[in-house]
């Protein structure tokens, strides 16, 4: 799986609850009215085969318009059913059984059956699927049919299951007579129908009459724009040919917030900017350089400069604020050039010469902030030598293939799908080639234990050992940020991804 498709399959970062936004609702749910969206991430080869589902607008008309999927992410972070009335695990958590809600149809009328479930998920899992969301299912071992249930065995047991099933590459389609995914129709579930799809253009929506959802998809009609330039896409919102548009860039957001009528949607997620290290390399096996330069980090200034406040400070975990399982009382790390001093002392050093390998492509910044660091590391007696590395190219020639590496994660949608991807022993992802036996015991053991609190523990516990053992320094976690007018309104909003989770066009309403 490439870089790029690992990106393509975990942009969701975790499922988590909202941040509260700077404005909520301002009328009463309402039907009518047009929803027209300004959106990022669209290109002519865009398709609506759930298998090659990326982050731009095909996904969010899909997944909040036309589709649903057997669970989904609430505004409070909370993973309930959708087209799935209940969702039961086997003691072990190896078996999870999905009860199909009754009275569901598609938008030609035919009812929803498990016949279609099974499609859509093995639509994903055939041999010779090229899907980003092939390694996401790799855990199941099968999937059948019982009576008008949905059954998934797994490998072993997982108490998170529930959460992979929302996530947007499993929007359910109708299956063809000989159990293939029929995606090629545009058919869903979902509160509207698919008008028309110009890929990298625009893509139009309508509401259906019948949508088993009475008090969802409120617009009348919904329009999809691709503009994939930041500028563009602002003064289309600030003119009035779009009532929102996602990813807003930073350092305009001074000028939308003095326009009278728009208003910043802002949520912290999962997203993280890191530097990660070889744990089995010099100077970096040792555990008290990794400290060392961990607490060579100003992470303030980072978090003022690079993101200008819109983000939160990271404590060199991956596991964000808004995740479930957050350990929210461990201390936070501040920069401290005398307890860098030590912990290099400890290791054996008066000073240190080190190489960091750094480019734009890694996130909008990276530079800058690979400088910032050097400059705070220099006053602990770490030098850092920053190494412009080309932006073409980067994730395949560059992370992975040098010690001490700038990354950027989506995040997951759960500790254990974050911690196993990317921390666990023997990890494809495993950036940091970090190794900790009591990690990787913990990680096993909470993965399959229905037991919220005792997993609440060890997740606690794992979070303590890769922020003081591992080899990542994470500094600061950014900021979903969207902006809308004041045409239309919404509810709590969700802070698994931007634009509520993906969903306004389901959950949203017009405020005109």
């Amino acid at each position: 799986m490439t870089r790029r498709g690992l990106l393509q399959a975990t942009a969701a970062a975790a499922l988590i609850s909202a941040m509260p936004s700077r404005s909520h609702a301002q009328s009463s749910p309402k039907r009518g009215g047009m929803l027209r969206i300004g959106h990022s991430g669209g290109a002519t080869s865009d398709s609506i085969d759930p298998a090659t589902y990326a982050a731009g607008p095909v996904v969010t008309a899909m997944l909040g318009g036309v589709c649903n999927n057997l669970a989904e992410v609430d505004a409070d972070g909370k993973i309930v059913p959708e087209l799935a009335e209940s969702m039961e695990p086997s003691p072990d958590a190896k078996v999870w059984t999905f009860k199909l809600r009754k009275g569901v149809t598609f938008s030609n009328g035919k009812p929803l059956t498990p016949e279609d479930v099974m499609a859509s998920f093995n639509h994903h899992r055939a041999k010779d699927s090229t899907s980003g969301a092939k390694a996401i299912l790799s855990e199941v071992v099968d999937i059948r049919k019982d009576g008008e249930a949905v059954v998934f065995e797994l490998k072993s047991g997982n108490a998170d299951f529930p959460f992979l099933t929302a996530e947007y590459q499993f929007v359910i389609m109708p299956a063809n007579t000989d159990g293939t995914l029929d995606w090629k129709s545009g058919i869903g579930t979902g509160g509207y129908t698919l008008e028309s799809h110009e890929p990298g253009v625009r893509i139009k929506l309508k509401r259906r009459p019948d949508y088993w959802k009475p008090d969802h998809a409120w617009f009348d009609e919904v329009e999809l724009l691709t503009i994939n330039d930041a500028t563009a896409r602002q003064n289309a919102l600030l003119t009035d040919q779009v009532d929102v548009i996602n990813s807003v860039e930073i350092k305009t957001l001074p000028l939308l917030q003095r326009k009278a009528g728009i208003t910043i949607e802002e949520v912290t997620g999962t997203a993280h900017y890191l530097w990660p290290m070889w744990c089995d390399s010099e100077p970096f096996k040792d555990v008290n350089v990794r400290l060392a330069l961990k607490y060579a980090v100003n992470r303030e200034e980072l978090l003022q400069k690079i993101l200008r406040g819109h983000g939160h400070l990271g404590n060199d975990s991956p596991i964000a604020p808004a995740n479930r399982f957050y350990a929210a009382d461990l201390p936070q790390r501040a920069y401290d050039p005398d307890k860098a001093k030590f912990h290099l002392k400890k290791a054996g050093h008066d000073t240190l010469k080190i190489e960091l390998s750094a480019a734009n492509a890694a996130f909008a910044g990276a530079l800058d902030a690979a400088t910032l660091f050097q400059a705070s590391a220099a006053k602990c007696g770490i030098d850092v030598n920053v190494k412009r590395e080309p932006d073409d190219g980067y994730w395949s020639n560059v992370w992975l293939k040098k010690p001490f590496v700038t990354g950027y994660w989506n995040g997951r949608p759960t500790e254990d799908s974050m911690f196993s991807l990317v921390y666990a022993k023997g990890a494809d992802w495993n950036e940091t080639h970090w190794s900790n036996d009591r990690f990787n015991q913990l990680l096993l053991e909470a993965r399959s234990s229905l037991d919220e609190t005792k997993r609440r523990e060890m997740y606690h516990e794992m979070q303590q050992l890769v922020s003081d053992d591992g080899g990542a320094i994470i500094p600061m976690f950014s900021n979903y940020i969207d902006a809308r007018n004041d045409k239309v309104a919404h509810g709590k909003l969700a802070s698994n991804r931007f634009f509520d989770g993906w969903k306004l066009i389901d959950r949203w309403w017009s405020a005109a």
